[in-house]
């Protein structure tokens, strides 16, 4: 679990998952960072990686997904699940075999990945748990839909009675 102070949620929004990328995602800075510690480059490659990913969160809560990254300045990102468009995760060779992976976020209008999660720990259950909450924020939107559609036919069908009161008045 993160810290979750940098997120302003809605009084009846709710946290359904919260990560941050793995640690162990620093494995290739200290591959490049290593041999280069002799020039005093390579600690600073090292640093660098290990505060991008203690300075990375990501939030899933029952209206929408947020990412929260940066060093120096904070950004804070976010997309309601009524414009997700698209969702994936891919794993490589090692991801596969330790469980995490990246989850890719597209949205409609947009151009692209929008928002990705990556290095998180067991990223199909996060994915299931995004593509649920998708799943419900559709069906709440048709079910609206039809209401509202329903509605207009209502009013008019009443105007077409009037009208054909009207008519039978003049006959």
């Amino acid at each position: 679990m993160t810290d979750l102070d940098w997120i302003n949620l809605d009084d009846d929004e709710k946290v359904l998952w919260d990560g941050e990328p793995r640690m162990k995602s620093i494995i290739p800075a200290l591959a490049i960072g290593i041999p280069f510690s002799i020039f005093g480059i390579g600690l600073l490659i090292i640093a660098g990686a290990y505060l991008q990913i203690k300075n990375t969160s990501f939030v899933v809560t029952d209206q929408g997904l947020y990412k929260k990254q940066g060093i120096i300045s904070r950004s804070v990102q976010k997309i309601g699940f009524d414009k997700v468009q698209n969702i994936s995760f891919s794993q490589g060779i090692f991801g596969t075999q330790f469980n995490y992976g990246n989850i890719e976020i597209s949205t409609a209008g947009g151009s692209g990945v929008e928002m990705q999660f990556n290095s998180i720990d067991n990223p199909r259950e996060v994915e299931q748990i995004i593509n649920k909450h998708l799943k419900k924020e559709k069906e709440n939107k048709g079910t609206n839909e039809r209401r509202s559609g329903d509605t207009e036919m209502v009013d008019e069908l009443r105007e077409i009675k009037g009208l054909l009161k009207e008519i039978n008045e003049k006959v």
